[in-house]
């Protein structure tokens, strides 16, 4: 349990009867008249719907203890991802809905997040950036490379993204986790 003046961005309630919302962002206000209270932006852990809350200031609210871990995305077994806490070497399977996009991004050997709440994967989360080769994309047309236009590309985990026109096949580039945009080139 905690009152709502320790809330903490990134801490994590267990609100309506169990569901777990991450702390986006908070407010104390004291109005001039009436009761202090505390205004949040929430994130529900699972479906990453985000919503609006306001508590009373001093309100009680239980909070749920979150076990994140740096771990290794090993190998695919059927439908689950299998990553090794590297402290330990246990593995866990992961289902592919807990791994989300990141499925998009991720390579044997690459280390991500994984977050835990009772034995149960909530969420894996990679870095902001990760280096993926193209693996397919079609050749720029001489002559198209001022316009700043784009083009498809496979990337090797098989996610297609779009990048500039001047990049081909075999390159190695950054991209963004998060939105899947590119983000430049890596120099070997």
């Amino acid at each position: 349990m905690a009152s709502t003046n320790d809330l903490k961005n990134g801490m994590v309630l267990k609100l309506d009867g169990g569901q777990l919302w991450s702390v986006v962002e908070f407010q104390h206000v004291k109005p001039g008249k009436g009761p202090a209270f505390v205004r949040t932006k929430l994130k529900n852990v699972l479906s990453g719907k985000v919503v609006d809350k306001t508590f009373n200031a001093g309100v009680k609210v239980e909070t749920a203890t979150v076990d994140k871990r740096g771990m290794q995305f090993s190998y695919m077994d059927g439908d689950y991802f299998v990553f090794m806490d590297m402290d330990t070497y246990d593995q866990i399977h992961v289902d592919r809905k807990a791994v989300g996009d990141a499925a998009n991004f991720l390579l044997e050997g690459f280390e991500a997040v994984v977050a835990q709440h009772e034995g149960e994967v909530l969420y894996v989360e990679l870095p902001a950036a990760v280096e993926l080769v193209i693996k397919e994309t079609e050749p720029g047309v001489q002559g198209d490379r001022s316009t700043g236009g784009t083009k498809p590309a496979t990337l090797e985990t098989g996610y297609e993204i779009q990048v500039p026109l001047f990049i081909t096949t075999g390159e190695k580039i950054k991209v963004d986790t998060r939105s899947g945009d590119y983000l430049g080139r890596v120099n070997s």
